[in-house]
């Protein structure tokens, strides 16, 4: 069997072992739109972690009868393409849970108690100079009994609710914004918007979450409340909350993801130099134990397909 990765770099220093032992393995740091026809012409499974895979390039290669997408997303892939091909697509959910969780919490903690703050000030020498024993020069404040809306209530959302209620915070479940009622156990979206001291958003970006938080929504939200996004860019209207940040419209933001990856100039995000606002490059997955995990996943899944047992199909 002959198995090409295409995007390599995305998985970091993890070791590939397990993969080697399924077959012949050709591994491509990166491959450029025009080198992803010959790299997959001859190979029975190629994954791919962001590398699109079209309807062309999937009607050019010869052998191939498996895509494994590196990731939970599938928007890379042609999936009507590959199914009327007859080729198999598996993806992989869950791998980073706990990285993610782990993410949010840390830019909300950094948020809420301006620690990127005071860290920098004990780097510039500037508790030296305190004429006590600490310094109080910026705002901390506690999620204990803080109002927290999970917006994207799956295994995440879930998750991320469970540890903030580990904190003592009040979890509230946003229910989706174009939704006509509102489910038992849930707040309507704009009524959560008005309550939340801190608003996590775990759901995924399509047609009716892109700029689901915009303008609107932040004149909803308290000038205390901060707002956290490591699920995909676009979801947050990022002029507008750049906006909201410069006026105190809300207290802070702290961001993981970005409407286009990577970081582009001209985004105002880039360009804001407030301390109210985080930008972590789109690593809250990537701790080295959920990329461990991804790859163990992406191995059983081709040991699945060997053995026709269908394991994490999408196609």
């Amino acid at each position: 069997m002959k198995i090409a990765i295409l995007d390599t770099q995305t998985l970091g220093n993890t070791s590939l072992e397990v993969l080697t032992q399924l077959g012949e393995l050709m591994c491509y740091p990166m491959t450029l739109p025009e080198q992803t026809s010959e790299r997959i012409r001859d190979v029975d499974v190629v994954i791919t972690n962001k590398v699109i895979l079209d309807k062309e390039i999937l009607e050019a290669a010869n052998n191939l009868k498996l895509v494994c997408i590196a990731a939970t997303g599938t928007n890379n892939v042609d999936l009507a393409a590959a199914k009327s091909l007859g080729i198999a697509v598996c993806n992989v959910a869950g791998y980073s849970t706990p990285s993610v969780v782990q993410h949010t919490f840390t830019l909300l903690g950094n948020l809420m108690t301006n620690m990127h703050r005071y860290i920098a000030d004990c780097q510039l020498g500037r508790w030296q100079q305190s004429d006590m024993f600490c310094r109080l020069d910026y705002p901390i404040s506690e999620l204990q009994d803080k109002t927290f809306v999970v917006v994207g209530y799956g295994s995440l959302g879930q998750a991320v609710a469970s540890v903030a209620q580990a904190f003592g915070a009040n979890v509230i479940i946003a229910e989706q914004k174009s939704a006509t009622s509102v489910r038992e156990g849930r707040v309507a979206f704009n009524d959560a918007l008005v309550m939340a001291d801190v608003v996590s958003i775990h759901c995924p970006l399509n047609s009716q979450t892109q700029n689901l938080i915009s303008t609107p929504e932040f004149n909803l939200m308290k000038h205390s409340a901060f707002i956290v996004n490591t699920a995909r860019g676009g979801i947050v209207d990022e002029a507008a909350l750049v906006s909201a940040l410069e006026a105190g419209q809300i207290a802070g933001a702290a961001l993981d993801v970005l409407s286009k990856e990577p970081a582009q100039q001209d985004n105002p995000l880039c360009h804001y130099q407030g301390s109210n606002l985080l930008l972590t490059p789109h690593t809250a997955w990537a701790s080295q134990e959920s990329i461990t995990r991804l790859v163990n996943e992406i191995a059983k899944n081709i040991m699945a397909y060997n053995y026709n047992e269908p394991r994490n199909r999408v196609v």
